[in-house]
């Protein structure tokens, strides 16, 4: 069964082109032109993946991906024009899986779409039952939760994404862009503001100190590391 697209932008004609072109690669497309369209046909059709502008009639790209996100895990890739970095971190912020900058080549978007399905797909397979112990915290790797004394924490699924491939990889030291290829999906050697943005919550999460973590460090000039955690 072809996988559906949920595809969102005000301007008529790059938003049919787009819906075109993922036709041609097989995907189901669903259009929409405003916030408002778009949170109706989310609910109405259930995407697998959407691409949503930033700038949107009657309610903005950032408060779309806040309602989607507040009811789904679908992954969320926006389509911006604007290239300051607090629009991107906002994005993120709100739940966002990933966001490409206009103009940008369908190439490039066809790969990071792909590689975000192949996330998804792999995060619906059969859960891992242990937990790990990061201090106070307790990662429950089946039902992809954070715990501190009983209490579920909020955590973005991506971040948690992150958090659970730096577990199992535990002591080994990753760049920026090995973690964009690894987590992400792609080779990306470019942006790599995601991943800061992504760790800078988890520490907010799992660390007594997050100024002075001791469990995901930054090794200088290099990357991110998990110190290995005890097995639960």
């Amino acid at each position: 069964m072809a996988r559906t697209i949920l595809v969102v932008d005000d301007e008529k004609t790059l938003r049919e082109t787009l819906a075109e072109s993922l036709e041609t690669e097989g995907f189901a497309v669903v259009q929409a032109a405003d916030g408002r369209e778009a949170v109706e046909a989310f609910r109405r059709h259930r995407p697998d993946l959407i691409l949503l502008d930033l700038m949107l009639p009657e309610l903005s790209g950032t408060e779309v991906c806040r309602i989607v996100r507040a009811e789904s895990d679908v992954p969320i890739l926006m389509l911006t024009a604007k290239s300051a970095e607090v629009d991107k971190v906002v994005g993120l912020e709100l739940g966002a899986d990933d966001y490409v900058t206009k103009p940008f080549s369908f190439r490039e978007l066809l790969a990071r779409i792909r590689a975000l399905l192949r996330r998804s797909e792999a995060q619906a397979q059969a859960p891992e039952s242990e937990t790990i112990e990061l201090g106070a915290v307790r990662v429950d790797l089946a039902g992809r939760r954070l715990l501190r004394g009983g209490e579920v924490l909020p955590v973005k699924p991506k971040a948690f994404e992150l958090l659970l491939f730096l577990i199992r990889n535990a002591g080994h030291v990753f760049t920026r862009d090995q973690l964009l290829e690894r987590v992400w999906g792609y080779d990306y050697a470019g942006e790599t503001r995601t991943v800061d943005v992504h760790v800078h919550w988890l520490r907010a999460q799992i660390e007594a100190d997050p100024a002075n973590p001791v469990y995901l460090e930054t090794v200088r000039g290099v990357g991110y590391v998990l110190r290995r955690p005890e097995a639960g």
